[in-house]
This record gives C-alpha cells, structure tokens and sequence, in this order.
C-alpha cells in the first residue's frame, strides 16, 4: 500500500485554503476611482467619508462606494464619466481640504478589504499611466563638489595670509571634466604653510606639489571613489525626491527606481492627470524674501536700465508693475522646513515653518522694518529641449518671479503665511516647497503614456494567451495521460492560484512580462509532471507493481526535477537582483513560479494520486 503522511495533507490543504483567500481579490477587477489625501498628511476619517458620500449624493453623481484606506478616502465609479463629474464636483466643493487624484482601484469587497487583502498591483502596460524617464545631470554634481571644495581652500588659505594668485578647477590623468583643484601660490608664499592650511579642508583628495617660475602650484585630485560616491549621492537624492513629489500628488502605486548609470525611472500607473503631474515632477521650486526698496524708482530703473547697486528689478505678477527689491536675501527655500495650504482673509495662503537660524533673521528684519513692504520671490528651474542644427540641445531655464508684495504688519518669526495666490498656485507651491530642491538638474529624456482602453486590451490579450495556452496543456495532459492527466491538471491549475496569491502578498507589480512568466512556469510544472508519469511508465514496463511503481516513479524523478528547477532558479534570481522594469517582474514571477510548481508537482501531486490508489489492495493496472 502507498501511505502519505496525515500532517503533508493538512500542510497542503492549509495552503490550499490559504491560497485561495488570497487569490479571491484578483477577481474582481478595477474601477475608476478618486483618490483624495489631506495636503498636510494628517488622515481622512470615516466622518469626512461620510461627508464627501453625503455631497456626491447631493449632487447626483453616482458612486459605488467610499471607504478610507492608508488614511485617504477613495471614492469608487461606475465608469469615466462618472469619475470625471466626481472630480469637478468635489474639486469645486473641497479643493481647499483635499489634494485629488483620478486613478484605477480594485473591486475588492469590504469584507475582503477588512482582512488586508489586495489584489496584484498592475504594471503600467496592463493599468495604462505615465512613464517618465529622467537623466540626471552627474557632472554637475562633481562640479558642485569641487566648487565646495575650491571655496574652502581659498577660505583655509586667506585666514592663513598666503598668498594666492589663482584658485581653480582643471582636468588631469585624461578626464574629460574638471577633476582636480590646482591651486597657484604668490612668488613668495611659503609652499609648506599653503599645504599645512588646506589639509583638513581638502582631506581624502589626492595632493601632488610642482614648482612653477610664478609659483608654486598645488593640485588636489578628486579620487575615482569619491567621484562614484558623489555621483551616487546625487542619483540617491533625486530618487528620494522625486518619490516625495509622488506621494505629495496623492498616485497610488508608483515605483521610482535608479535605471542604469545616471537615470530615473519613474512610473505612475493608473495616473490621468498625466499633465499636471509631468509639470510637477520636473520642477525646481525655491523662495527668497527680500525687502523692497522703497527710496529708489522702480519703473525709472525698468525705463533707464539704472539698477541702483544693491537692488534687483523684477516685475510683479499680479499688476505687471516693475518692482525693486534688495539683494540682501533675509531667508531661502532651503531654510524652510515646512509649507502648507490654509486660508486667510484674503484668500488661500501658504503657511511656512523656517528653522531657527531663518527664523531668528526674520524676527529681526521685521522688528526694524514693521510698516515697510517685503517681497517674496518664487524662482523655478525646469529643462527646455530646443533643436539646434539639427541635434537636440537641453538646458535649464530659471524664471524668478515676485508672487507676494506685501506690508510687514506685525512682528514674525518662523511661522507666517504667503498671500494673494491662488488656490491651485498654493497647492502646487505648498508641494514643491515640502519635497525640496533636486541636487543637480534633472532632464526628461522619455516619456510615455499608455491609455487606460490599451491597458484593457493588454489584459484582455494577456489573459487569452494565458487561457489558450493552458486549456492546450490541460488537454494533451488528459488526453495523453488518462487519469494522471487530470491529476497533473487538477496541480497546474492550483500551481497558477498559489502563484497569484503569492504575487498579490508580496504585492508585486503584475505586467505583461509578468503574465509571460506565468505561461512559462506553467510549462515548467508540466514538464515536473511529464518526468514524474514516464518515470512511473518506465517503472510498469519493467513489470513492478502499480503502487511500487507510483512511488518509485516520484522518488526517481525528483532528482532531474531538482536539478532542472534550481539552475532555472538561479537565473530568475540573478535577473531579479540585478534586473530593472519589466526584466524584474519577468523574473519574480519566474522564481515565485519555480517554488510554487515544485510543491504542486512533488507534494500536491503525490498526495492526490496517493489518495486514489493508495488504499487499494488488488490494484491491477494504471489510468497511464
């Protein structure tokens, strides 16, 4: 007789169960949705659903449902149009409360939902959204070192009193950009007092001395380790973000991720905002306040190009006047800690936090100018790509602008409010301010954009290749292997439900590669099987029992299976660790696949068949 251990069929039935509970979400397909944040962060509560169902109602809009996930509300349509009418409605009622995205969100039942399950997010080829490609600028980040640098040593050397005729930046050992600060000491500085003042602030760059008929010259040389650091550094900085700015706009499911040397891939599924969220990401936001200058003319020095020297001219944004502000900056972006949609009297505002060092300038500026105007200054970086002589030439453009003109009333400090925007220039300020300033310059180099009905019909192929492609196997499997057939068809079909709830555990993106590699681990848990019955064949011919044939057919052919599944392993990690985009989703997908088809074929397999024949006592022949 064949025996099979009792606690193997529980484990099997457990993660059977478990698997099934697991998978259930998938089913039920996505709707489009609005997704609404509070723009300080703080969570939305059942009783502000409660309100925003209330008006939909009011209004007329259908809605299927409303409920508060990750401390933001989503409200779920029927179709588009009543996605769009939802939007219009609640932007116009509470564009002041809450930051709106439209979106796709999943079907799933409260019931479901109340357990934690989710179904597999969906890729951007199967969900449609935007795809961004970003390059980032790595030179300018070894020069933005190299400037710090050169300003220290220039600063070591003055409070030293040596002589300095030249501080600059050069290229050495064959590089093709600056790399090296070569530093030309006066005729009679003292070589040995120049380098006893820069050791500590050009610590860990390589020194070499010459001397030269002007002077002696010293070069200090970034080393090859400190420029990949830099370079990391600044590709590491402008993920971190860019992912801040996502999450700010309230997209669900988004994936920033490093692609190659110097690029950043950013995907965005279920995103149809698509423009306003490009203008977002790709900008760089800061602040300067400034006091006006109120003895000198400005529309005099606009007319006579006389700037009085310690002014600027700008124009202001709201009258299109000419306007002189003091050079002197009281506090930057870069200072600022917080920002803010709120409301004042005179409308939507930005509410600001500086830090202490910003904070203790303002209080002064204010206490000794109460009653005189300050203006503050929105200055915004993005790339422009014109075509130059047939080549495409990228550079950044830096527009400043005054959005605020105003009198000090009072006495502040840290925390004030900006004024006289509007409510959509405060949400997008009040974004921008909070998820800072790109290190270096950031260039969009791609972009693409995949329509939600594309998206459909990516699923709608997918599934079908996927359907076809398994009814073929399931069929040859019954057709060629009788009743072992249907067992082996019985494992796949429970092979493909523990894959998915995996997935959908993991929480791991599902693409069409995704769904390739599903087709593919379906073949690989046929072929276990297809081992497995000609090892048990193999085994009848040579005239051995039904029941000792069985179990030497799945102990024989483990071994082959093993070898087969660890090789095809290791390469599905390897494309895992260090694939990107859809190469890493094949790759999940093919290892998590290659784990689940090992316990369906040699355990689920081996327990059904067990279950039919292994209690038999006069067992004359196979279904094989």
């Amino acid at each position: 007789m064949l025996e099979y251990a009792r606690w193997k069929y529980i484990l099997i039935a457990a993660v059977l169960a478990v698997g099934l509970l697991f998978a259930l979400p998938n089913v039920f397909g996505e709707a489009p949705a609005l997704q609404l944040a509070h723009a300080d962060h703080s969570a939305v509560t059942a009783a502000e659903a409660h309100d925003v169902s209330a008006f939909l109602q009011q209004e007329k809009v259908p809605f299927r449902g409303a409920y508060v996930q990750n401390g933001r509300l989503i409200v779920r349509f029927a179709d588009v149009p009543d996605q769009l009418r939802g939007h219009d409605a609640i932007n116009g009622k509470f564009a002041k409360k809450y930051i709106s995205a439209l979106t796709l969100v999943p079907r799933t039942p409260a019931w479901l939902r109340g357990l934690g399950l989710k179904p597999m997010p969906l890729g951007l080829d199967l969900s449609g959204g935007l795809d961004l490609l970003y390059e980032v600028d790595i030179k300018s980040a070894v020069r933005q070192i190299l400037q710090t640098y050169t300003q220290d040593a220039s600063r070591a050397l003055a409070e030293a009193k040596v002589p300095v005729a030249n501080v600059t930046d050069v290229a050495t050992g064959g590089s093709t950009l600056p790399n090296t600060i070569q530093i030309t000491l006066g005729p009679q500085a003292s070589l040995s007092a120049a380098e006893h003042a820069i050791a500590d602030p050009l610590r860990g760059l390589t020194l070499t001395t010459s001397a030269e008929p002007g002077g002696a010259v010293i070069q200090a040389t970034l080393p090859a380790d400190k420029i990949r650091a830099r370079e990391n550094y600044a590709i590491e900085q402008n993920i971190s973000i860019l992912r801040n700015r996502v999450n700010q706009l309230g997209v669900s499911e988004p994936i920033v991720q490093r692609q190659g040397n110097n690029r950043i891939d950013v995907q965005l599924p279920g995103i149809q905002n698509m423009a306003e969220v490009k203008h977002l990401l790709g900008q760089t936001a800061s602040l300067e306040f400034h006091l006006n200058d109120v003895v000198n003319d400005a529309l005099e020095a606009q007319q006579t190009g006389n700037v009085p020297l310690g002014d600027k001219l700008y124009t202001d944004t709201w009258n299109g006047m000419p306007i002189l502000l003091k050079r002197e900056v009281i506090a930057t972006g870069d200072q600022l800690t917080d920002a803010t949609v709120g409301e004042s009297t005179q409308g939507p505002a930005v509410n600001v936090t500086l830090d202490s060092r910003a904070g203790e300038n303002m209080l002064r500026t204010t206490k000794a100018n109460v009653g005189k105007p300050m203006g503050v200054v929105l200055i915004t970086k993005h790339s422009v790509t014109k075509e130059l002589d047939g080549q495409k030439v990228t550079k950044e453009v830096t527009t400043e602008k005054v959005i605020n003109d105003a009198t000090i009333d009072g006495v502040f400090s840290d925390r004030f409010q900006i004024t006289g925007l509007t409510l959509a220039d405060a949400q997008d300020l009040a974004i921008l301010l909070r998820s800072g300033s790109f290190v270096t310059p950031i260039n969009l180099v791609e972009e693409r954009v995949i329509g939600p009905s594309l998206g459909r019909e990516n699923i709608r192929m997918g599934i079908a290749a996927l359907v076809i492609g398994m009814a073929g196997v399931l069929v040859f499997m019954a057709l060629y292997y009788k009743v072992f057939g249907l067992v082996a068809d019985a494992v796949l079909v429970a092979n493909v439900v523990l894959l998915t709830a995996l997935l959908s555990m993991m929480h791991a993106s599902l693409s069409l590669p995704g769904i390739a590699g599903i087709i593919l681990t379906v073949g690989i848990a046929v072929d276990a099987n297809v081992l497995i019955y000609e090892r048990i064949r193999e085994e009848l011919r040579k005239g051995v029992s039904p029941q000792a044939a069985i179990r030497a057919g799945f102990e024989k052919a483990f071994s082959a299976i093993a070898d087969s599944n660890v090789t095809t392993g290791i390469a599905g990690l390897v494309l895992w660790i260090f694939g990107t985009g859809a190469i890493r989703g094949f790759a999940v997908v093919l290892v998590l696949g290659i784990a689940t088809s090992m316990f369906t074929s040699l355990m689920g397999s081996r327990a059904l068949v067990t279950l039919m024949y292994g209690g038999r006592r006069k067992l004359a022949r196979l279904h094989i």
